[in-house]
């Protein structure tokens, strides 16, 4: 079997997005031993973006790796989001800006940041493809790739026009597997079929998966009381054929000395291990949800601009995990721009066009009470 991209690459990513924090600002102490250890540890993936942290992700790395380690001694990946930019010069120059914040000199591995229905004509309009297609000439990319929240049907159709993306990253883990919504498998199999390996985020969704709900739990417990529940979503996700390597966004020394110890002795799934982590997943997917799937409808017409999908992930989270920090991490995120659930104005718009037939007011009313209150 031939080679593929990035087999060589240690399965244990250091995804950069929620760095350890201090006073308000990325705690680089902190930050640099974490580091250290991973780099020790034979590890040397590195990933982050253009708007993590504002930018400081990308400057914090720069800080504790780059400029302390030989650059052929790790792998530097970032992104860029055409969807938040003015205009194609604004999406073109955030490239050359991540090349300074980071002083990497070049980019290992470089997407295309957050590729989906909603986001993907940005991409096309400003000439990104293109644009750095031409980078990648230049040397300034190693390889190029694409970060994807979309439905199978438009991986298939990015894949399909754009065969010189070389590696996609997918949002993959075991509650997401057979979801309606995200559709792990279905995504994680397009892009096999096209060939393409597979960086995989989020693996323990956010950190959802690292604390469940007891009936979650129990399954588990009763095959390895002594396992992280963190462990279980983590192993899930290195089990998968054809990765390039698994993010792990750690936040503390001790969650980076833990994912080092789970994967430098990393052991294949019995078949009493599977069985037990299907059962988790079976409950999990019980529990009732606003069964939004993300087709976005509701968004395109709302006078407020509105985040609904996005914020019924974020509910969803809750209703499920029952974890309120977690939850609103997503939430603040979703609604980064300042337009939130409450300033909904029951116009109706969203649920003239929606397929599921959502009571949409309702359920933003719901997650206003959980999340702006």
């Amino acid at each position: 079997m031939d080679r593929y991209l990035g087999e060589s690459v240690p399965k244990l990513g250091f995804g950069l997005m929620r760095l350890p924090m201090k006073d308000g600002a990325i705690d680089i102490e902190q930050f640099t031993e974490m580091v250290d250890l991973f780099m020790a540890a034979g590890f040397r993936y590195f990933d982050t973006a253009y708007g993590y942290n504002n930018g400081d992700s990308e400057r914090a790395a720069k800080t504790a790796l780059i400029d302390r380690y030989p650059r052929d001694s790790f792998c530097f990946a970032t992104k860029l989001p055409a969807w938040i930019a003015k205009d194609k010069a604004e999406a073109q120059q955030m490239f050359y800006t991540s090349l300074e914040r980071t002083g990497a000199g070049y980019f290992d591995f470089y997407l295309l940041h957050n590729i989906s229905e909603g986001h993907l004509a940005s991409f096309d309009e400003f000439e990104i493809w293109d644009f750095l297609a031409a980078r990648k000439k230049e040397g300034l990319i190693k390889h190029l790739g694409c970060s994807v929240h979309a439905a199978p049907e438009t991986l298939d159709k990015v894949l399909t026009e754009h065969p010189d993306m070389e590696f996609v990253q997918l949002q993959i883990n075991y509650a997401d597997w057979d979801s309606d919504s995200v559709q792990a498998r279905r995504c994680y199999e397009v892009a096999r079929k096209h060939g393409k390996p597979i960086v995989i985020m989020e693996p323990v969704k956010g950190g959802t998966l690292a604390e469940l709900p007891e009936q979650a739990v129990a399954p588990l417990r009763a095959v390895d009381p002594e396992a992280s529940m963190a462990s279980w979503a983590l192993r899930f996700a290195v089990s998968l054929e054809g990765l390039v390597t698994v993010l792990s966004g750690m936040s503390n020394v001790e969650q980076m000395r833990q994912n080092i110890e789970l994967f430098k002795n990393l052991k294949p799934f019995t078949e009493e291990e599977r069985a037990a982590l299907e059962k988790t997943r079976e409950y999990l997917a019980s529990v009732p949800t606003v069964p939004c799937t993300g087709c976005s409808y509701c968004t395109a017409g709302c006078p407020q601009e509105i985040p609904i999908p996005d914020i019924f992930q974020a509910y969803n989270l809750y209703k499920v995990y029952g974890n309120l920090p977690a939850a609103k991490r997503f939430y603040r995120f979703a609604t980064r721009r300042g337009v939130t659930a409450s300033d909904c104005v029951e116009c109706g718009q969203c649920e003239s066009v929606c397929p599921q037939s959502l009571s949409i007011i309702e359920e933003l009313k719901n997650a206003a009470k959980i999340f702006d209150d």
